[in-house]
């Protein structure tokens, strides 16, 4: 398990990251959320070893991250950082030949995260004659490429159209599925929503939520409820402490009272469906920052 404990960071008298905490476990996706300037990028640099930590600790499997260790580590960095001029299978060849992979599986790692990301037909050209969208994918190659053990991805599926997101995530499901932990930061949430097992949001240099996807929308759901009827719901604005959100025909969403409007409900006549009213990830970090 992946470990951050009590880091902080400033830059000058600005403090960017207060006390930041959390895990990310093997196996699971966690979405690392968090408004432009809320530390993501810093807290993952830190985590990487590019940047020093002016208080708490980081650790892989129990033990400090160091630079012995850090290479079991993938990252990809929200800026491009590749060659232009260099063609993609070679870029993608000689980056694992850096992380001191033997030549042989260098190649074959090449060309099966060429196929698995659909390149395999631009393998022969050069970065700069790609679209943004597949220099994103050679990107995300580029920190795959010597099977890591952990992966730090900074805004993974930046300038990716609807098919690519569908090609990038089935790569990333498979590495966690093989119990790699994988922290990734969005700001696409709906997305985040479908992949991620856990979230951790952050804002001002803080966490403000934490946990797993399903426990963080139990966690703040409140008293919303959504109750469909046979006939016109208007009524359940006449029902005492409710307070209504949307109101659609036989369909209502309030607040408060859930029995008594059950009740009324039921009085009526038949309820064909009642059920809490659970939030969306969008509703959650909007709450919470």
């Amino acid at each position: 398990m992946l470990t951050v404990r009590g880091i902080s960071r400033s830059f000058g008298d600005h403090k960017v990251l207060d006390e930041v905490s959390f895990d990310v476990r093997p196996g699971r996706m966690t979405g690392f959320l968090g408004a432009n300037g809320s530390g993501k990028t810093t807290t993952m640099r830190i985590v990487l070893g590019v940047l020093a930590a002016h208080g708490g600790a980081v650790s892989w499997k129990g033990a400090e991250v160091r630079p012995d260790n850090r290479p079991d580590f993938g990252y990809m960095p929200e800026e491009r950082g590749l060659y232009p001029k260099m063609k993609v299978r070679d870029q993608i060849t000689w980056l694992a030949r850096l992380h001191g992979v033997d030549r042989e599986t260098a190649q074959r790692n090449t060309e099966e995260l060429l196929e698995d990301l659909e390149l395999t037909g631009r393998a022969g050209d050069r970065l700069e004659e790609l679209s943004l969208g597949n220099q994103q994918r050679v990107q995300i190659a580029a920190a795959l490429v010597h099977d890591p053990d952990v992966l730090i991805l900074d805004e993974p599926f930046s300038g990716l159209d609807p098919i690519a997101v569908e090609t990038v995530l089935d790569v990333l499901r498979k590495r966690a599925a093989n119990g790699v932990p994988v922290l990734f930061s969005s700001h696409q949430l709906a997305i985040v929503e479908r992949l991620c097992d856990d979230v951790v949001i952050i804002s001002k240099g803080r966490i403000v939520a934490n946990g797993s996807r399903e426990d963080l929308r139990t966690r703040h759901a409140g008293e919303r409820y959504e109750i469909v009827v046979e006939q016109d719901a208007g009524w359940v604005r006449d029902v005492p402490g409710v307070t209504i959100l949307d109101l659609d025909g036989p369909r209502a969403v309030f607040e408060s009272a859930p029995q008594q409007v059950l009740r009324a409900a039921l009085d009526r006549g038949e309820v064909r469906s009642f059920t809490p009213v659970v939030p969306t990830l969008d509703e959650i970090f909007k709450e919470v920052i």
